[in-house]
């Protein structure tokens, strides 16, 4: 009798579910999108898609804060489609060309730029005073017993595992994603800001292709 009430309940739970299209799995959320692409100091179509960007030359800008790399020039850049639009994405399908180079710079993995990322927020300990007294400087970077100076002090580990996180939840997603779509993406550079006079997004993947022209 037991049996027979529970497979008549599952028929009729069964019997409440509405016919339509399966409900997709929750899908990871990355960096939200600005309302639209205006938003953004360029836009440029790509197909049936708009791709929008910011250039933040050596910043990684989230929204829990703001980290730097000296490695690496960062661009925010956004895809927006019509409604119910998918598009699968790579980090694979953008370039960046600076200074009209002829050969643009790959998209780095975050895996690769999280070695570089600093806080700019984070203040150091004081070295002990009482350490500083102990020598006396030979103003060659040693002190009197010829040891050379003290590394300087790192950002705790858990500090650092957080400013990393943060930065990862900032990235662009990959794969087939539901649009809009943003997110941060990476760029070798090592040169200074003030030297850079053109910069330019370069898109080529499954929407198309397009060229942004960002504000250095």
């Amino acid at each position: 009798m037991r049996l027979l009430l529970i497979a008549a309940l599952c028929l009729y739970a069964q019997g409440q579910t509405p016919p339509g299209k399966p409900v997709p799995m929750n899908e990871a959320k990355g960096m939200p999108p600005r309302p639209s692409p205006g938003d953004y100091q360029a836009q440029a179509k790509a197909g049936a898609v708009t791709i929008a960007a910011d250039f933040d030359e050596h910043s990684a800008i989230t929204e829990d804060g703001t980290y730097s790399t000296e490695d690496y020039v960062v661009v925010e850049a956004a895809v927006f489609g019509a409604p119910d639009a998918r598009l699968k994405l790579s980090r694979g399908d953008f370039s960046l060309r600076i200074n009209d180079k002829k050969v643009p710079l790959i998209s780095q993995s975050y895996e690769v730029v999280a070695r570089s990322l600093k806080d700019p927020s984070w203040v150091p300990p004081e070295e002990d005073k009482s350490k500083s007294k102990t020598g006396i400087s030979s103003g060659g970077g040693q002190d009197a017993a010829g040891s050379p100076p003290p590394p300087p002090p790192k950002m705790p580990v858990p500090l650092q595992l957080a400013m990393e996180q943060k930065v990862q939840r900032a990235t662009l997603l990959q794969g087939d994603r539901a649009l809009p779509q943003a997110g941060l993406l990476f760029f070798e550079y090592r040169g200074k800001p003030k030297n850079i006079r053109s910069v330019e997004l370069l898109y080529e993947g499954p929407a198309g292709k397009a060229t942004l022209e960002l504000q250095p």
